[in-house]
Parts: structure tokens; sequence; C-alpha cells
């Protein structure tokens, strides 16, 4: 099992009580001392809990994170990027049909892992766990978590048993992240091949640079972001573990799309075909305005710029033919080498810095009440793994298909998301069902395919199912549903 990852903190054993007097002088001498504030009124077992997270905390970092502010880039230093197209698109069919060799080759040898980034929790979703465990299926409800296991073992059975997922929690969602695989006996997959190991948690700051108590004992932490999975890698021994199983690539996804294509042959093969180190999946924006990082050269290097980031220029940049000249927007589907990973971890400082982001933090008053703002009262902070294309010295952007790959479950059209993302998995079915050849249902009906039996329209038909009806096991249907 890979161990936890690490938090912005020092090294410290935790059955070590810290000196609370040196504690709390170090506090007080930047300018951090109220942390300590209700320390008097605490019982005693509230005092290890906060004196153990304080010991954590590095306040030299602090101090350069205050000053963490996301800057838009110059629009004289953006340019396009150059993508590998698809063939609707012009781009060319036969370097893909290598391409795709290539990654089943890659796939066959055992050289690629999975890194599923699932440290989030459901609450946005009015749903009380974390995020993979969400209900997605439009039939049978199974959870993000079960839908992308089925698609793990159908990988596993087509190329290789040799293909680890690792699942990277947060200290939020860890224990019940753990507990719901448990449950579910893995989804059928073998325990020593799914890992799990956590990101770290970072704490947030009010606008003067301060931070803020959660509870009387508790100063308030958040997940490190999605950037934090690369230096949990490496702080886990997760980068060691792929490497004694011969691991050469990561290909990198967030738990909330359902629509993911895992391990996708043609972009290992592309990957690999450029020598690599990191790449991405795009899709092209439906409108300037669609809330997408685009993936663009930022100064001569690649590299996404937030949708927040972007200036009005560059969002409704067109060109001659009136088409949107930065179209290409990411994903959040990356590959990375497991020397690069190692390398940029290594480096996080220089090549993933800290991001702040206004945001309503809950925290106490002077008396020590739950106090919930109605406005932003602080930063968030956070790592962007895109931030790691800077430090790529060869990287390859790949186009794909918005119908088939992308439907993510996210807020703030929480509600639409989710019934969007069941009416496309519903559709992606039905097509595999027409271009099979199988009868379809009557329009309404909400279809469910087992990814573990058939992941594509070809495998659907090389089972020689000649109806829906006779195969109630791979094939779901539910009246009255949305397709």
């Amino acid at each position: 099992m890979v161990e936890k990852g690490v938090s912005l903190s020092h090294n410290q054993n935790p059955d070590v009580e810290p000196d609370i007097e040196t504690l709390r002088e170090r506090f007080e001498a930047c300018g951090q001392g109220h942390v300590f504030r209700f320390w008097d009124e605490l019982s005693e077992a509230a005092r290890k809990r906060l004196a153990r997270q304080a010991a954590r905390i590095d306040l030299e970092i602090l101090k350069s994170l205050h000053a963490a502010q996301a800057s838009t880039p110059a629009s004289d230093e953006i340019e396009p990027i150059a993508v590998v197209r698809l063939p609707e698109s012009g781009g060319d069919a036969d370097r893909l049909r290598r391409a795709g060799q290539r990654g089943e080759e890659l796939l066959s040898a055992g050289r690629i892992a999975l890194l599923v980034v699932a440290g989030g929790q459901g609450s946005r979703l009015g749903f009380d766990g974390p995020k993979g465990c969400y209900p997605i299926g439009p039939v049978s409800e199974r959870s993000l978590f079960a839908l992308q296991a089925q698609r793990i073992r159908r990988l596993r059975r087509r190329f290789s048993d040799a293909l680890p997922w690792y699942v990277m929690t947060s200290a939020t969602t860890d224990a019940a992240t753990r507990q719901f695989f448990a449950e579910n006996d893995h989804f059928g997959l073998p325990t020593h091949d799914v890992l799990f190991f956590q990101q770290a948690m970072v704490p947030s700051l009010d606008f003067e640079g301060r931070l803020i108590l959660e509870q009387p004992d508790r100063i308030f932490e958040n997940p490190n972001g999605h950037g934090g999975s690369l230096t949990a890698l490496l702080d886990s021994g997760a980068l060691d573990d792929m490497e004694r199983r011969g691991v050469e690539t990561i290909f990198y996804y967030q738990v909330d799309n359902p629509m993911i294509r895992l391990a996708d042959p043609t972009y290992l093969g592309l990957h690999a075909a450029e020598s690599a180190d990191m790449s991405c999946k795009v899709i092209r924006k439906l409108d300037p305005m669609e809330k997408m990082g685009v993936v663009a050269r930022i100064a001569g290097r690649p590299g996404v710029i937030e949708y927040t980031e972007l200036s009005d220029e560059i969002r409704h940049a067109r060109d001659t033919s009136g088409e949107m000249v930065y179209w290409a927007g990411s994903i959040a589907t990356h590959a990375f080498s497991v020397d690069f990973v190692r390398r940029v971890a290594g480096a996080a400082d220089e090549w993933l810095p800290y991001h702040a982001s206004a945001k309503k933090i809950p925290g106490v008053d002077d008396s020590g009440r739950p106090v919930v703002p109605r406005e932003p009262n602080g930063r968030k902070l956070e790592r962007f793994v895109f931030d790691a294309l800077t430090a790529a010295r060869q990287t390859c952007i790949v186009e794909a298909d918005r119908d088939i790959e992308y439907s993510p479950v996210k807020t703030p059209d929480v509600g639409e998301s989710v019934v969007k993302a069941r009416r496309n998995l519903s559709s992606l079915y039905r097509g595999w069902l027409a271009e099979a050849g199988l009868p379809l249902p009557p329009a309404g009906i909400a279809i469910e395919i087992d990814h573990s039996r058939a992941d594509d329209a070809s495998e659907l038909r090389a089972l020689g199912i000649k109806s829906i009806e006779e195969a109630p096991d791979i094939i779901r249907t539910a009246p009255g549903a949305e397709s």
C-alpha cells in the first residue's frame, strides 16, 4: 500500500509531542499567534490536536504563499499551439492508426499506469461522500469509481494484467474512499493493483495573510489542488512503486468525467512517438465564454490559461475564416513520463507554484462560534497540474471528440451537468448499439452498457448479440428515462 503524501510541513514524528512554548513563540514571531487564542479554553485532547497540526505548518512558506496571485498573461505573449487533429478535423488517419498500435504495445508490455485525482468531496452535488462515489450510471446508478473500474477490467483482459490504478485521495476523502472500495470488493480488481495515496493539505489565509481557524482547536486546511498529485506521487513512494513495476507512462485523469477514455491507446502512442514529457487532450470549445482553460503557447512555452485569466482580446480572437483562434480547451486528461514527474515534483516550488483564489472560508468568531461568511473572506491555495507543461522539453497536444470523451459532473451547473452526463452516457451507448447493428429501444429509454464486457461498438459487435434482450447482464435499459 502506498503511504500517505505529506503536506506543507516539517517532518514531525506523530508520537512526539511538540514543545508548546517554542511552538507558540514561533507562531507569534510570524504574526500567527492568534491560532492559540482559545488555548486556555481547550481540553487536553483538543490542545494536542491543535499543537500537532500547527507543528506541521511551515511558517516560512506561508510568507510567500500570501503573495500568490493569479495573473493574466499579456496578449502579445500568447499564440496558438499545434494540435494533433482528429481525422474529421483534417488529421492524419494513418498517423493515428500507427499511434494506436504503439499504444496497445505499451499497454500489453505493462508500461502504463492509471492515476485518478479523487480528493474532492461530493458536497456541491448534494452528495455526502467522496465525489468518486457519486451514482452516475443512467440505469444502474453505478458510481463514477465503478464505471471506471469496469473500463479497467476490460483493459486488463484485452492487453495485460499489469495495469495498476493509483487513486489519489485527500484527508477528507481517504477513509471513506478506501471503505467504499473495500465494501465493493475493489470492483473486481486485485487489491495489490489498486493503490491509494493522499495529496497534501495546505492552510488557507485571510486577506491579511493570517491563518484561519476553522474551529477553536483546528486550523482550516484544504487539499492542495490537482497539481499536488505530482508531489504526492513522489512523497508517497508511488513513483518508486511504478518504477519497480516497469511503468514508464502515467495516464492522468480527474474522477468527475464519466466519459473518460481510460488509457486511450492512440493518445498514449502519440505521447510515446513524440517522446513527450507531458501530453494534453483538448476539445473544441463550444464558444468563447465556455468555462474551460485554453492550451496555448505563453511566452514561447506550452501552458494552460485558466478561463478566468483570459483577456477579452484572446477569448474572442477569430481567424480569417471566422473560427476561434484559441479553441483548444483542456479536459484535464494528461500523460506524463515517470521521469518527468520525478523531476517536476522534486522542484515543485519552481514548476508548480501556488495559486490563490478568493473564497468563502468557514471559521470562528472571537467567541469561538462558527461563522459561515456570505462573501469571500480569504484565499485558498492550490497547485495546478498543467503548470508542469512549462517544464516539459517536449509536449504533445491531442484533439479529442467531446461527444464521446467529455461530460464532467461539475459546478456551478451541478444539476444540469449530472443530467447531461447521464444523458450523454446513454447517447454514447445508443450509438454503439446502432453501429453494432442491434435494434434500438425507443427514444426516451435510457441505456447502459457494462464497459467490462464491451468498451466500444466493435467490441459489442464481437460479442455476437442479436438483441438487447439476449444480454440483460451487459445491456440495461430503463423505461421513461432520458436518452
